[in-house]
């Protein structure tokens, strides 16, 4: 399985509008960017549920007790708590942070629902489907280019054991998001028997570089070279198993007690 290339290109994409809901993403970014064949278009999410219409105004939450005595914790505002919630389908930890697992399996603080570049008094959630989204992006760019395209729709988030955020892959079409070494052989002809590598994860925070988080920020970059193995894509398979993950089961342990 070969994935050194010869050589790397990465570019943000700039020039891109401001997003509203309903505008056509594929066709912006083909204005923009002469697509090569293999190239790996990673967007973010944000710029994903801005076209998509993921808006909500604050205003139109009605907070119930659970949202209203976690937001007294948190001196949050309630109405922010109960989107919170209605993202989610289990919540891990309230303090010191809303750590929940989200309708796509994704773990995330306040299920990534976002207010940072957006007009105050709006929310902005996270795609609905996010490999729906990138295998839709896909289509329309290879449709208008002729070119074989991967789309990684990227997200920030950060990890256990480790401080800072980096990119990860909410959503994947046209790569494989894992690579499996178990059955090769390393430098010294041990046996890999525990190797995988979360590679969409790795373009998404290479990518997360590039496109930046504030003023500088662009929602689109292209990453150029690489020789990945193709595949239908699926970033839930970036999801540990519920049942493997020690670390959810040691957080909801502490909360039982």
């Amino acid at each position: 399985m070969e994935k050194t290339p010869h050589a790397i290109q990465a570019f943000p994409v700039r020039g891109l509008p401001l997003l509203q809901p309903g505008d056509d993403l594929p066709r912006l970014l083909a204005r923009r960017v002469k697509f090569q064949g293999g190239d790996i278009l990673a967007v973010s999410s944000t710029a994903v549920s801005k076209v998509e219409g993921r808006i909500v105004p604050l205003d139109s939450l009605r907070p119930g007790p659970r949202a209203r005595a976690i937001a007294r914790r948190h001196g949050e505002d309630p109405r922010f708590v109960e989107a919170v919630l209605r993202e989610s389908v289990e919540v891990l930890m309230e303090e010191p942070t809303l750590l929940v697992r989200d309708r796509r399996g994704h773990i995330a603080p306040n299920a990534g629902i976002d207010r940072s570049n957006i007009p105050p008094g709006l929310l902005l959630l996270s795609p609905r489907d996010p490999d729906g989204s990138a295998r839709r992006i896909r289509r329309s760019l290879q449709a208008r280019t002729g070119r074989r395209i991967a789309v990684i729709v990227t997200d920030t988030c950060g990890r256990p054991f480790r401080i800072g955020q980096t990119g990860v892959a909410l959503g994947v079409a046209g790569l494989r998001p894992l690579l499996d070494w178990r059955g090769t052989r390393d430098l010294y002809g041990n046996l890999m028997e525990v190797k995988h590598e979360a590679v969409a994860d790795e373009l998404a925070g290479f990518a997360n570089l590039l496109m930046g988080e504030t003023l500088q920020g662009t929602p689109a970059a292209v990453l150029r070279g690489l020789r990945l193995p193709n595949g239908p894509g699926d970033a839930r398979k970036l999801h540990r198993p519920l049942r493997e993950d020690m670390v959810r089961h040691a957080l909801l342990r502490a909360r039982r007690r």
